[in-house]
């Protein structure tokens, strides 16, 4: 098993530069994954200093692929695509800055057939909550 945490998860998740939205896999286990990600002024989600929704949204969804990517590193086997199923309740309280560290913890409520129902918490460098949701997430069939 590899030792935690990795920084290179470029084979581990399906996305490619410029729409990479985590940097780290910090911890994994059955039900959690957690990720760390540092904004950068040249992200293509950053308007005005600052991560904006739609990157946040895309930083969770790639912290659950990765979760699923390094299940499968584990196996031996390549990343699958995937893509997001549903959305629900997301709250953001705080757009994170340039140069900020976000990390973001997602709990795996289930998993079955390819699908996974998860909820998830980005913090800041602070540990304070700044964006939340619940986050449906589908394995596209490569057969």
């Amino acid at each position: 098993m590899s030792k935690l945490p990795i920084t290179d998860i470029s084979n581990l998740i399906p996305q490619k530069s410029p729409f990479v939205m985590v940097n780290s896999l910090e911890h994994f286990s059955e039900t959690e994954v957690v990720s760390t990600f540092t904004i950068t002024e040249d992200n293509i989600f950053v308007e005005n200093g600052q991560l904006q929704e739609p990157g946040l949204v895309e930083n969770m969804a790639q912290t659950v692929a990765l979760h699923t990517g390094y299940a499968y590193f584990l196996k031996g086997e390549d990343a699958p695509t995937g893509y997001i199923g549903s959305i629900k309740k997301i709250a953001v309280k705080k757009l994170p800055s340039i140069k900020e560290t976000i990390t973001t913890k997602v709990s795996i409520l289930h998993e079955i057939m390819g699908v996974t129902m998860v909820n998830v918490t980005v913090l800041n460098v602070d540990q304070e909550e700044i964006a939340s949701g619940e986050m449906k997430t589908v394995i596209a069939d490569n057969g």
